[in-house]
């Protein structure tokens, strides 16, 4: 079973490449006695923190980005989530910028040496089992808090979906073919 016609292909892997880099890959909402609650948005490029009850600085709001995040936790115990996130954070850049090219020059990208809708779809796939990764790793080094990796499982739906995409030319609808040769 194909899940995506193969003239639609090519417009698949450009908006889930664009998806990609504007969803969350891991929402957190923690409670920490003493302090209040804490609820971290990672997305693919930033962090956001959101604070309730906490006095810091009169605060409740921070955006760090990729950079930023890995030098606040160089030398903590959740560094090497970061350093995954970061590597994941890359593959879905790959991935937007294969896009951004294959949007700009369809003709030109599509006769290319890579078919670009099999190669974003392993860019998102592999980006998915990265930042899976990640999650485990925050998980497992002790982040307080319970994590959902819901754009991280759709980044390896999509991803699948690309890969298993049927790219043949004479590719053929099984409904058309149905159609056309019932008697």
């Amino acid at each position: 079973m194909v899940w995506v016609r193969s003239e639609y292909a090519g417009e698949l892997a450009v908006v889930s490449a664009w998806l990609a880099a504007l969803i969350p890959w891991n929402l957190t909402y923690a409670s920490i006695p003493g302090y209040g609650t804490i609820l971290y948005l990672r997305y693919p490029f930033l962090e956001v923190q959101y604070l309730v009850g906490w006095t810091i600085d009169d605060r409740s709001f921070f955006l760090h980005s990729i950079p930023a995040a890995l030098r606040n936790q160089a030398g903590q115990v959740v560094a090497d989530a970061y350093l995954a996130w970061a590597a994941g954070s890359t593959l879905i850049a790959v991935a937007v910028l294969t896009a951004i090219a294959y949007y700009l020059a369809e003709e030109r990208v599509e006769n290319g040496p890579v078919d670009p809708v099999r190669l974003i779809g392993g860019l998102l796939l592999a980006a998915g089992i990265v930042l899976l990764a990640a999650t485990y790793l925050l998980v497992t080094l002790g982040v307080p808090g319970i994590p959902l990796p819901v754009g991280t499982l759709l980044l390896g739906a999509l991803g699948a979906i690309l890969l298993l995409a049927d790219r043949r030319e004479d590719a053929v609808d099984e409904t058309e073919y149905r159609a056309d040769h019932a008697e």
